[in-house]
Formats: structure tokens, sequence, C-alpha cells
């Protein structure tokens, strides 16, 4: 191999291992007592949002609060409280934020209607658009001036007879 080649090699593998080590930052290293125990702990961390990290959950967050809060819900869980009770503990810790799927509560209704509102504004926008561009009435014409008149037309035929006249007047001249 040429010495490029195993530069490139070398620099590929350091991107790899750099990607990987934030993988490796998440996992948690104490295994829980019983394999439901363990299943219940994943399914909680991952519906569970980190309260430092703005869109991330617990199981991919490596911030301290996330490390706490992970801790937290394994205690719980050994203790023996249900998903219910760990997630009321969470929610009246750090509020509906800390869960990805809020209720739906007289405070988070814009959160569950915000995006069939705005899907619906844009259906209409490209239902009007779609209309409009089919109907032949666009934005040029809307913006168009009415018709000319009978005198204006004339004047703008002189003016662009006059104007062609010139124009082939300067070709055959060689005038350009």
């Amino acid at each position: 191999m040429r010495p490029n080649r195993w530069s490139a090699l070398f620099i590929a593998a350091l991107c790899a291992l750099c990607l990987s080590l934030s993988a490796v930052a998440a996992v948690d290293a104490e295994p829980l007592s019983t394999p439901e125990l363990e299943a219940r702990y994943r399914v909680l961390v991952e519906e569970m949002r980190c309260p430092k990290c703005q869109n991330q959950n617990l199981a991919g967050s490596d911030s301290p609060v996330a490390n706490d809060l992970r801790r937290e819900i394994r205690r719980l869980l050994e203790e023996g409280f249900t998903d219910a009770e760990i997630t009321d503990y969470m929610v009246a810790r750090y509020g509906d934020f800390v869960l990805y799927r809020p209720p739906l509560q007289r405070n988070t209704v814009a959160l569950w209607l915000a995006p069939g509102v705005f899907a619906a504004l844009g259906l209409l926008a490209l239902v009007v658009i779609v209309v409009r561009s089919r109907s032949g009435r666009g934005a040029a014409q809307d913006n168009a001036e009415p018709g000319l008149t009978d005198i204006e037309r004339r004047r703008l035929k002189e003016l662009l007879g006059a104007d062609a006249g010139e124009s082939n007047r300067r070709g055959k001249d060689g005038d350009d």
C-alpha cells in the first residue's frame, strides 16, 4: 500500500473510534436483578427525556443529570415501584417535560394540536397554489395592469415600429 492510503485508513479508523465513544458513554455497567426489571428499565429510559439535553432521551444522554436519573430509575425499580409510580415520581420532580409523550392536558393541548394545525395549513396553501396555477391566475396576473386603450395601443405600435426600423437599419449598417 502507498503511504497516502495508510493515512486515509488511519484517519477513517480514528473517526470511527471517536464516533463510537459516545455510544459507550451511555451504557450502564451494573445490571438489574432480573431480566424483567432490565426490560422495564430500558423502556423507561427510552421514554423519558433528559432535563438538561433539549431533545435526547435518558438512554442516549451522557450528561450527569441523565446519569443521576438512570440511577434513580434503577433504585426505584429495585425497590418495587411500578412504571406508573416511577413516571409520576419523575413528573413530580421535573414536570411534563421529562416525558416524550406528555399527557393531554390544558397546558399541553398546543403540543398535541400544533402538528395537525400546521399540516392542515400547509395542505390548504398547497391546494390554493395548485388551483391558482390551473386556473391561469398566477401572481403575475394578479398584479397586472388593466388593458390598454386604443390610443395607447396605436402609440405603442408606432414606438415599436420606429424602434424595429432603427434596429434593422443598425444591423444593415454594421453599427452594433
